[in-house]
């Protein structure tokens, strides 16, 4: 014969009430998360290291960096293209209807120009690269570590960093800074698709304000950045890979925090970089 349930009463409660953690507790999670991002920097430093020796050193395999040129540089030139229409777009209508207040809208193709060259451009690529491109190098070369094939490449005479790591890095080194100024000029249209039909500023006088913009000094704070975005994305991408552990829950979890550093490291390599190039042009 089965048991009867006790009867339901609404009054019960249906989950236990929240209580707060000690804060003994909190200050220990605290301290192993700021131990754990100490040693994943000096990993990441300790494995830039071994790429940055074996960067310029033989034997150079072409083809693989050919086929990365291809994957990581020309698959993410939709991705710029649609980030540069609508980010340009957006800053163009935001500045518009402050500056329309001041009388100063005529200025529209010098803001967006500053705007875009110097730090929103090669933000907004290296943002969006990272996002596709060192969580696809995080999982690949994980999976190739959960199933041997790292241990196969070293066991048959290839360095796995020689043959992985460096040609990812060269390709996003030379290709970073052709997906900026692409991302540069569809936002600057994009500035003016707006500008020419809902700002509604001649578009010579547009124009003319854009190539007065363009100067050495503004070319050189945009086009330095994407160099250095390019490695952080190809070495934190590499390490997150080669550091997976865990089979392919390990490899998810290496995706995940791919992303993450390289983002966060992007945001304080371009605040740092601002303030070095700013300095070294006495701005």
């Amino acid at each position: 014969m089965a048991a009867k349930l006790p009867p339901f009463s609404y009054c019960q409660p249906v989950s236990q009430p929240l209580t707060w953690p000690p804060m003994a507790s909190v200050a220990s999670a605290a301290n192993e998360r700021l131990k754990k991002m100490v040693f994943e920097a000096q990993g990441i430093t300790v494995f830039a290291g071994k790429v940055f020796g074996r960067a310029f050193a033989p034997p150079f395999y072409w083809r693989d960096l050919y086929e990365q040129i291809h994957f990581l540089g020309l698959g993410s030139v939709y991705l710029c293209v649609f980030t540069g229409v609508f980010a340009g777009q957006a800053m163009a209508l935001q500045f518009s209807k402050e500056m329309a207040e001041f009388g100063a809208k005529d200025y529209m193709g010098r803001i967006v120009t500053l705007a875009n060259v110097r730090a929103l451009g090669p933000v907004l690529t290296g943002l969006m690269v990272a996002a596709r491109v060192s969580s696809g190098i995080a999982a690949e070369i994980g999976a190739m570590k959960a199933s041997n094939q790292l241990d196969a490449l070293a066991s048959f005479g290839t360095d796995p960093i020689k043959k992985l790591a460096v040609p990812r890095l060269w390709a996003l080194f030379l290709m970073m800074p052709i997906l900026t100024i692409l991302t540069d000029t569809i936002a600057i249209i994009g500035g003016w698709i707006v500008s020419h039909f809902i700002v509604h500023v001649s578009d010579s006088l547009f124009w003319t304000n854009v190539k007065q913009r363009l100067l050495f000094g503004n070319l050189l704070v945009g086009l330095t950045k994407p160099f250095v975005f390019g490695v952080i994305i190809a070495i934190v991408g590499c390490y997150k890979g080669f550091s997976s552990e865990g089979g392919t829950r390990g490899v998810g979890q290496a995706t995940r925090e791919a992303v993450v550093i390289s983002s966060i490291s992007i945001l304080v390599a371009e605040f740092m970089m601002t303030k070095g190039l700013f300095s070294l042009l006495g701005w």
